[in-house]
């Protein structure tokens, strides 16, 4: 049986979508009148979801219906600026070449909503072959919870403690340990090897085919 498997956050660690990201967000805030932010602050409001995004982006006082409303909005607007400069950091299809010849079992789980994260893995990773992709779902709790990884886990007919997860957030690091996972850190994406490794990073790395080198020892 094939016991290789690795799991992939989405942005931040195969995608640099900061940018679209936070001019949708601000195109939204402008709209209504609300303040906007720099491109940098987004950082640190990605990671966890939608609901945490607009939650960092609005003000603490903010109701509950403005908040619902920013979402809405920003769910349009992003959807329609999908892919404008959002693309796969260097190094990525190189990477993902070298699984796929080395017959890794290849998932991306993220905390973005499932319609988009599905979008992008078609528009810019079709060739791979990603057995299971999954974003945010209404009926499935987000990361760090651990179900939806071990669930790709149970999918891929491999045990939870020889999968790799790959991330850029503490979010990612948490799964990894809550899924009993080996987790590693990515320094190209949107935080510092300080919050991987105090999260629980086994390995942190600064180049995507860094990655091949812990493989290499490991499997």
């Amino acid at each position: 049986m094939n016991n290789k498997a690795i799991i992939f956050d989405l942005d931040g660690t195969l995608i640099d979508s900061l940018e679209d990201i936070a001019v949708c967000m601000n195109q939204v805030l402008k709209e209504l009148k609300l303040p906007t932010h720099k491109i940098e602050d987004y950082r640190y409001f990605v990671g966890g979801g939608i609901s945490v995004l607009v939650d960092n982006a609005l003000d603490k006082k903010i109701s509950q219906e403005t908040k619902e409303k920013v979402t809405n909005k920003f769910k349009i607007v992003y959807d329609q600026k999908l892919h404008e400069k959002t693309k796969p950091y260097d190094g990525i299809y190189d990477l993902l070449d070298e699984l796929q010849k080395l017959d890794f079992k290849i998932g991306i789980l993220s905390n973005k909503p499932h319609e988009f994260t599905i979008q992008y893995a078609k528009n810019l990773f079709s060739k791979y072959n990603m057995k299971e992709i999954h974003g945010q779902k209404a009926h499935i709790e987000k990361k760090p919870n651990p179900i939806a990884a071990i669930q790709i886990a149970k999918s891929f007919e491999v045990p939870c403690e020889e999968i790799y997860f790959v991330g850029d957030t503490m979010v990612d690091m948490q799964t990894a340990v809550n899924a009993k996972m080996i987790g590693i850190g990515v320094l190209w994406g949107f935080r510092d090897e300080e919050e991987l490794t105090e999260n629980g990073a086994t390995f942190v790395v600064k180049h995507p085919l860094d990655i091949l080198e812990i493989l290499n020892k490991c499997v």
